[in-house]
């Protein structure tokens, strides 16, 4: 396959290149990431200065460019201007730190993804638990796999795979569970601190314990080590209360009179 690998935590991320070193001897990878950490901004773009791209050698294990600007940046250009051919896939990661829950709205690293999918291709959003991580070659080894699976199955269209692994041998997890995305609104803090000219500043802050809100979903699936996978769509329209707004059309056709 031809594989666009990215990430949110900038291009010498230890985790971009573990994927790296796992996936280039079966398939063409091409690394197009941030050139400095781009955490938790979501699926922002560039659209008020230019984009720079430079080719950047990475600890003597590769040739990466190195974008000025957010994940879903370097996934545009990657696929538009960059790359001499289409990637087949895209796989986003592998990301410090769960992507679960609520954090899929905030997730560089998921809307990496998300954007290859706007463009129909396959894609992943891999991140292991926790900040500290030891065992990034074993989940590069659990997404090569995956990703080849999926190079042979497909995906729908629009749609990618959220995947977050506990960090553990792949031999010591609690195996693999297909789940859905958790709705508990997680815990948030803001630090009201001052600064030496005695003017007032806040540090937003999460509680950094899984909580989840049924069995099914990602975090439950962390909790009990096991490894997540999450089908993401990114057609956002909820299609249950289409029937329920065409019922009241008539008011809404008056409010335009």
């Amino acid at each position: 396959m031809n594989i666009l690998l990215t990430n949110d935590d900038g291009i010498y991320a230890e985790g971009l290149w573990a994927l790296f070193d796992c996936l280039s001897g079966n398939h063409t990878v091409t690394v197009i990431a941030p050139d400095r950490e781009r955490s938790a901004v979501g699926h922002a773009i560039t659209l008020h200065h230019p984009l720079r791209a430079e080719t950047t050698v990475v600890n003597g294990r590769g040739n990466g460019t190195a974008v000025s600007g957010t994940p879903a940046d370097c996934v545009k250009l990657g696929v538009v201007a960059l790359m001499k051919e289409r990637p087949d896939m895209v796989i986003s990661g592998i990301n410090p730190g769960a992507n679960i829950g609520a954090n899929l709205h905030y997730s560089g690293t998921v809307s990496a993804a998300k954007e290859a999918a706007l463009y129909g291709i396959a894609a992943l959003a891999v991140s292991i638990q926790g900040n500290d991580v030891r065992h990034y070659e074993a989940a590069a080894r659990f997404t090569r796999g995956l990703a080849e699976s999926v190079g042979s199955a497909g995906l729908p269209p629009g749609t990618f795979l959220n995947v977050n692994l506990p960090d553990l041998p792949l031999g010591e997890t609690a195996g693999v569970r297909v789940s859905r995305q958790a709705t508990a609104v997680p815990i948030e803090q803001f630090e009201r601190r001052k600064d030496p000219r005695n003017r007032y500043y806040f540090w937003q802050g999460l509680d950094s314990r899984i909580t989840f809100d049924h069995p099914e979903t990602d975090g439950a699936a962390l909790a009990h080590n096991c490894i997540s996978i999450t089908p993401v769509k990114c057609d956002m329209t909820d299609y249950d209360v289409i029937a329920s707004l065409r019922e009241r059309l008539d008011f809404f056709q008056g409010l335009c009179l």
